[in-house]
């Protein structure tokens, strides 16, 4: 009996399931089959990652390292973990993300499974958010290991409503557009080194945002007080998943 691979079980499951067009999406059966396509996309790059452990293992690995190593270096040298904490967190999502998000794409292309995926009877915005759906699992569980880690090294409570609400809104900022340039850099060779220059600069409303968030929470600040970092967190979201939901589709007009 043969064993098939995670991309061959997607297909199989894409074609059982009626087609669902971009137009179908405004009534309900099209959104229904439309987000079942979705979690298709999802639920493959699960198995594939619980198979061969190649992405979570590693971010989880590294951000563990991250945290410990600027926790250690700044307490010598700041009075105050509050002064420091904020940056330890958004920078070490950030460097934990990157690791992630240059396998979103460029494992299918190791696998020689892109083709098939393309292929598959699905529009392609249906494996973008697929695939950030995937990735987001990944990075949110790699912080839930991560931040328990922040507030032992550096004594200080990050586990406070808006942090977490901030940290999610980043997270999810940071996935789509990531994801978005994974697909643009997926073919290239240095995949690897290109994806963090191209999408870094990008990313600074992000960071620039979380952590002014996160400072301003530790500070005891007032919601006015940085109710502008959430409003940017929330609308540069909107307006990348926008962006990415109408282009997404001619990345692969060549594929």
């Amino acid at each position: 009996m043969s064993i098939s691979s995670p991309t061959q079980k997607l297909s199989q499951e894409l074609s059982a399931q009626p087609e669902a067009a971009p137009v179908q999406m405004r009534t309900g059966g099209g959104v229904s089959a439309y987000l079942r396509k979705v979690w298709a996309v999802a639920a493959k790059d699960v198995r594939a990652e619980l198979r061969a452990k190649e992405s979570f293992s590693t971010m989880a690995a590294f951000g563990l390292l991250a945290v410990l190593v600027f926790g250690l270096a700044f307490d010598l040298r700041v009075p105050s973990a509050e002064m420091v904490a904020p940056g330890v967190v958004w920078v070490a999502i950030l460097f934990t993300g990157v690791l992630g998000l240059n396998r979103t794409f460029g494992a299918e292309i190791d696998r020689g499974s892109l083709a098939a995926l393309l292929l598959a009877p699905v529009d392609r915005s249906a494996i973008y958010f697929g695939k950030v759906l995937a990735h987001l699992l990944f990075l949110l569980a790699t912080e839930l290991i991560i931040l328990p880690v922040v507030f032992v090294v550096l004594d200080v409570n990050i586990f406070q409503p808006w942090i977490l609400l901030g940290v999610l809104l980043g997270t999810f900022g940071y996935v789509s557009v990531g994801t978005l340039f994974g697909a643009l850099t997926a073919n290239t060779r240095a995949r690897e080194s290109m994806l963090p220059i191209l999408l870094l600069p990008v990313m600074v409303p992000v960071f620039v945002a979380g952590v002014g968030l996160t400072a301003n929470v530790l500070d005891g600040h007032e919601l006015a007080d940085f109710q502008r970092w959430l409003l940017i967190l929330g609308v540069y979201d909107l307006v990348f998943v926008t962006i990415a939901f109408l282009v997404f589709d001619l990345i692969w007009e060549e594929a």
